[in-house]
């Protein structure tokens, strides 16, 4: 009999140390959010407040409904992670962008010293569910999220082991305020292969500053309106970086006024123009070498022209800079790799690390 209930304990006793832990789950809402200027959204993970529907073209509404750029930041002592996000649309992917960038998350880790990459989990379809790491020290750490960068994201959410501690991260420095980008698909986050290799990403976390991502596929072309809601936010410095969606003419006939106006909002703060990136082909391709120069051109006239306005607090990044001119930097010629995305992080930090010094 003795030989029995010591038997029947030691089974009770393997049977606890294989059971899994009931999981605590945290809406991504009661974390801290970056990257999302607006808190007036339509749905709770939109990039522009819900007021700028039919104030913004049709096309870039739809747009600012993806998340790119927006973080989850949080600490736990939790030994594993999971997570949870259904999407709003079910093109996961693109025939030149995978899965895990459009639609997929990008978790990171603060060691003590930076952040590094932890996992990207696997899309599965519109209702996702993945264990992001597991097997760690319970000891509290900082971690980051990303969302996704070309799906719109109806509900995310991050999964805990019972009895282990979640909490937003500490907020900013007071009175530290985010680098706000505006421009195209590559702004937008095409083609990284995860959320978290964007340059605008990559320069958020090599500057510890937040980051705002109103890249708008194919619609990044310096429209009035967007000036109007970019000059609501207080930001360290605006980077209007739109030639990639315009031509030499429309160039010539935008950036003017664009900047006007949003000087005319703002009238402290640095606005950083852009070239378009050099295309990887222009050597054997005269079209696009031309469209580079004629863009150039006229974006340096207006330069010119605004400074000779009275405009001040501009300044210049040439596109000859973003890529390195191998050519391999890109996946057509035109939207940058993993590898393009770290080059042209490295030619924006050296011209935004001592703007911000300047602050």
């Amino acid at each position: 009999m003795i030989m029995l209930i010591e038997a029947a304990l030691m089974t009770l006793v393997l049977a606890m140390q294989d059971a899994k832990p009931e999981m605590m789950w945290t809406d991504g809402q009661q974390l801290q959010v970056e990257g999302q200027a607006w808190s007036d959204t339509k749905d709770p993970w939109d990039r522009l407040p819900a007021r700028s529907e039919g104030v913004v073209r049709d096309k870039v509404w739809n747009l600012s409904r993806q998340s790119a750029g927006i973080i989850l930041r949080f600490r736990t002592d939790a030994p594993e992670l999971h997570a949870k996000w259904s999407l709003t649309s079910d093109r996961l992917e693109m025939f030149h962008m995978p899965a895990t960038g459009v639609s997929g998350l990008d978790l990171y880790v603060h060691d003590g010293n930076q952040w590094r990459w932890a996992n990207t989990p696997r899309v599965a379809g519109v209702e996702n569910q993945a264990r992001l790491v597991s097997g760690l020290d319970p000891v509290m750490r900082d971690w980051m999220i990303y969302l996704p960068l070309y799906n719109g994201v109806k509900s995310v959410e991050v999964g805990i082991p019972e009895g282990h501690a979640i909490e937003p991260m500490d907020g900013r420095p007071e009175g530290e305020k985010p680098i706000l980008f505006y421009g195209t698909s590559i702004t937008h986050g095409a083609c990284a292969s995860r959320p978290g290799m964007t340059h605008v990403a990559i320069v958020g976390r090599d500057l510890n500053r937040e980051v705002i991502n109103l890249g708008f596929s194919g619609n990044g072309t310096m429209d009035l309106e967007i000036a109007d809601l970019m000059a609501e936010i207080d930001a360290a410095i605006y980077v209007v970086d739109c030639l990639p969606n315009l031509t030499g003419e429309s160039t010539a006939a935008r950036a003017v006024p664009f900047v006007k106006r949003l000087r005319s909002l703002r009238p402290e703060t640095p606005i950083l123009l852009v070239e378009d990136r050099t295309y990887a082909d222009v050597h054997v391709n005269s079209g696009r070498r031309t469209r580079n120069e004629e863009n150039r051109k006229a974006l340096k006239e207006a330069m010119i022209q605004l400074k000779s306005d009275g405009i001040t607090q501009l300044y210049y990044l040439e596109g000859d800079k973003l890529l390195d001119p191998s050519g391999d930097a890109t996946v057509d010629g035109s939207h940058p790799t993993d590898l393009g995305f770290r080059q042209q992080a490295d030619a924006f930090i050296e011209v935004l690390k001592p703007m911000l010094e300047q602050r």
